[in-house]
């Protein structure tokens, strides 16, 4: 139920306690001019040094509770926020009594600003947020207008509102004023009247229009930019490649409520914005304007299919989206300024992998895929050669890179680049750094207005009241000159942060004391040579911003990504399918979007090299554990797999026996050429010297100049069996022939001796044909039958074929009468019939 109450005057019932409260008022403001020499700081100083660190441009939230000083005052609103001539100023928020006692007879009130004088440089306006309780520098409370509260128990809040004639104020001329309310009254535990709490905020007056000051040209980035999300693997439908998603979180980002949606709606009411795009957010939401997959949790490293993915279900936002952001792009004055693809963290990069094989080509690469794709969604011009390091800060070795990487304009943050004390003013943002670079440093007490998410109406007030204070300041510092400053938002920049930044760049035009400037202007104006220069070494790098740099092995380990990549281009007949996908994500799992979010960079990098090395084990040697090899020759059969959806050649397969000595292998010359989904069988002559076990290797090769291994090597045993066994059947037949022609000698001689002894008996023959042990004589004297012709059947078991070496003479006259089984020696060469399947 409180009202606003205007005092001294005439309130029903309480004529008296006005007029001692009036009394009470003036003694005190008597006793406040007699003290402010001595205890209060004096006027403000003529120096124009500009704030110096990023606490000082935080905004005051309101003075420090303790039992003098009870009451937390907050300013949630100020209305209008540049102040004019004959205007009112409106000013509301809340009242909290952060005390353990009563709050009585209390009243809020505007202050006057301290001699009706202006915050003339920089430093007195950061020196009013230096302050937390009330002081006599802050101004003397008017008697009019007061806003009577209630009583207020220990945490008890009250809202207020007070409206102040602008010439109540006693502005006496432009520039920037403190604007303080605070709170009189006393406590249940101290019936002295006093201050018991002060907000403060400023408050820009320009009463000349058209402005005497040149209006200081401001360049805004406005970034765009998410986590990637895009995954390297795809789905093919019905002959269309779908693309695949890690998650569905721009579903809500694109959509109405999402912050890229409020970001695209906000930077299109705004001109001159220079929007700073990473490409792979565009390419996403293109990719998501069609039919779009999302892998299920834990299935990152997996191959996608139906069963592992679900449909995705933003593809009208994205739609919206892109035809929003091509509108506001298109504005006049905007620029656009295409990222890197991907956004790579150029300083985790420049201080833990600076080497890198291959990185610069990387980085080149992604700054042109940047252009290229920027300018193809958008059908805008961009400029790509340019620098943004996490959070603005630079020191030499990222510098040295960006300069590879063929980034031209380095955005920096004022805090890597401070200006000297002895400079009273703030420079233009231009700075020639060497080599052919120029930095853009962004004034780093504007910036860091808009670092946090502004969420409450306090914070977003005070923002807004430090912008127009800051920037009014810097554009009276020579008026006769106009200069050139960058405000450098954070990546991630909010919604609500966003609509602050806009409303307060607004008022600032709408005051003339800023104009908008795209960054091709800012970088062709002329630096001041006053301006410091000088990059910082790396020993000077923020600690706190290096501690969430990717780490050096995340870094390499793209390394591995892509040779193993190169690898599986030189055996693909359709390279095109892979290599976009995974180069493109190789460059992802670098973002730096992934400063704040090192769990799901983690799983993001894991998920792309886990999914190539599946696609890699595709082409394989199935495994093999024994293989029996029944005979001094033979053929050993190997089979090779290709579980992908094309062609592939280039490889070659290469059999490599631990004991050459033991069993001698014989490779094939020709490349293999494996049909999508299929298997081929190779067959490799082979020649065993003894028996045992032999193992083998089986190992796939690149083939061209530089073969190198591909996928994984298998190991099997060779059983090798009855190598000598033939040779000892026929050692063992022909000695056999040798004893059997004895015994038919001796035989023979006994008969001659017989007849011999017999004397003149006339020579007969036998009563009937003799039978040796070799089947007897034929009739005309020779053998009736020869002895049986050793045969050695050489064959090459599988695990499942178990007819051991050796064989019958009818297999091997079968064997002998297959031509690919024969050799020119006449031995026969069986082969095994095993086929190993995936």
């Amino acid at each position: 139920m409180s009202e606003p109450a205007r005092y001294p005057g005439q309130q029903a019932g309480r004529p008296g306690r006005v007029l001692r409260r009036t009394a009470r008022r003036l003694a005190g403001a008597l006793g406040a001019a007699l003290v402010l020499a001595s205890a209060l700081p004096g006027p403000p100083s003529a120096a124009a040094a500009p704030a110096r660190t990023a606490d000082e441009a935080r905004p005051a939230a309101g003075s420090t509770v303790s039992a003098e000083y009870p009451v937390t005052m907050t300013i949630e609103s100020v209305n209008k926020p540049v102040a004019v001539p004959n205007g009112i100023v409106t000013i509301s928020g809340h009242v909290t009594n952060g005390g353990k006692s009563v709050l009585k007879s209390a009243h809020a009130t505007v202050r006057k600003p301290w001699a009706g004088k202006p915050l003339t440089n920089r430093s007195d306006v950061a020196g009013v947020l230096t302050r937390s309780t009330p002081q006599g520098s802050d101004g003397i409370s008017l008697d009019s207008p007061q806003y009577a509260l209630n009583e207020l128990g220990p945490g008890q809040s009250q809202p207020y509102t007070l409206s102040v004639a602008v010439a109540d104020l006693q502005l006496t001329t432009e520039g920037v004023y403190e604007l303080a309310v605070d709170v009189w009254g006393s406590t249940a535990d101290n019936q002295r009247d006093r201050p018991l709490g002060i907000a403060r905020t400023f408050l820009p007056y320009n009463p000349t229009s058209p402005p005497e000051a040149q209006p200081s040209k401001v360049t805004t980035l406005w970034p765009l930019v998410h986590a990637p999300v895009l995954a390297a693997q795809t789905l093919s439908d019905n002959d269309q490649t779908v693309p695949v998603l890690r998650d569905d979180s721009l579903a809500a980002e694109f959509a109405p409520g999402g912050r890229l949606y409020a970001l695209v709606e906000t930077g299109a009411s705004l001109t001159g914005l220079t929007w700073v795009v990473d490409p792979d957010l565009l390419d996403t939401a293109f990719a998501m304007t069609k039919d779009y997959r999302v892998q299920k949790p834990g299935t990152e490293g997996n191959a996608a299919k139906e069963e592992n993915t679900v449909r995705g279900t933003g593809t009208a936002a994205a739609t919206a989206w892109l035809e929003k952001l091509r509108a506001a792009v298109a504005k006049p004055g905007s620029q656009v300024v295409a990222l890197p693809y991907a956004d790579p963290d150029l300083a985790s990069i420049a201080h833990n992998a600076p080497e890198l094989e291959g990185i610069d080509t990387a980085l080149g690469k992604a700054a042109t895929a940047g252009r290229l794709t920027v300018e193809g969604r958008l059908s805008v011009d961009t400029r790509s050669d340019v620098a943004w390091p996490y959070q603005g800060y630079l020191d030499q070795r990222i510098a040295s890179v960006a300069q590879r990487a063929g980034a031209g304009l380095v955005l920096v943050n004022g805090a890597s680049m401070p200006e000297s004390d002895a400079l009273k003013y703030t420079p233009s943002a231009t700075r020639p750094i060497g080599n052919g670079q120029t930095a853009l440093v962004a004034d780093q007490v504007v910036s860091s207005l808009f670092e946090q998410d502004l969420a409450t109406a306090q914070d977003q007030t005070l923002a807004t009241q430090r912008f127009l204070a800051e920037t009014f300041v810097i554009s009276r510092q020579e008026p006769q000159h106009s200069r050139g400053l960058l405000v450098m938002p954070p990546r991630d920049l909010t919604a609500s942060t966003a609509k602050v930044l806009a409303g307060a760049l607004q008022a600032a035009q709408d005051g003339k004391w800023v104009e908008p400037a795209k960054l091709d202007a800012l970088a062709q104006t002329a630096p001041d040579p006053k301006a410091g220069t000088a990059v910082p070494a790396a020993t000077d790098y923020p600690a706190r911003v290096r501690d969430s740099e990717l780490p050096a092995a995340d870094l390499t380990a793209t390394t591995r990504i892509q040779n193993d990549l190169d690898t599986l281009m030189q055996v693909l007949t359709l390279p095109q399918r892979v290599r976009g996908p995974f180069s493109a994500a190789m460059v992802r799992s670098l973002s730096t979007e992934w400063r704040n979010r090192a769990a799901e960079g983690g799983v993001y990098r894991d998920g792309v090299q886990s999914y190539l090395d599946e696609l890699t084990r595709a082409v394989k040697v199935p495994p093999k554990r024994v293989i029996t090899f029944a005979g001094d020759t033979g053929v050993l059969q190997v089979s090779v797999r290709n579980d992908l959806t094309q062609t592939v050649t280039n490889l070659k397969l290469v059999l490599s026996p631990s004991q050459p000595n033991r069993l001698r292998v014989e490779l094939p010359s020709e490349e293999l050429v494996l049909p999508a989904s299929q298997s081929v069988t190779l067959r490799f002559p082979a020649e065993a010297k003894n028996n045992g076990t032999v193992n083998m290797t089986a190992q796939l090769y690149t083939t061209g100049p530089d073969p190198k291994p591909y996928g994984a090597p298998v190991v099997f045993r060779v059983e090798v069996t009855s190598v000598t066994n033939g040779v000892l059947y026929v050692f063992g037949g022909g000695l056999v022939l040798l004893l059997l022609a004895a015994l038919r000698f001796l035989r023979q001689r006994k008969r001659r001796v017989a007849h011999d002894d017999e004397g003149d008996a006339p020579l007969a023959p036998a009563d009937g044909p003799e039978e040796g042990p070799d089947g007897g004589d034929g009739p005309d004297g020779g053998p009736a039958g020869g002895p049986a012709q050793g045969s050695t059947d050489g064959t090459a078991h599988g695990p499942d074929d178990h007819d051991g070496a050796g064989g019958t003479p009818d297999r091997a006259a079968e064997a002998a009468r297959t031509p690919h089984d024969s050799s020119a020696d006449g031995r026969d060469r069986a082969t095994s019939d095993e086929k190993v399947g995936p």
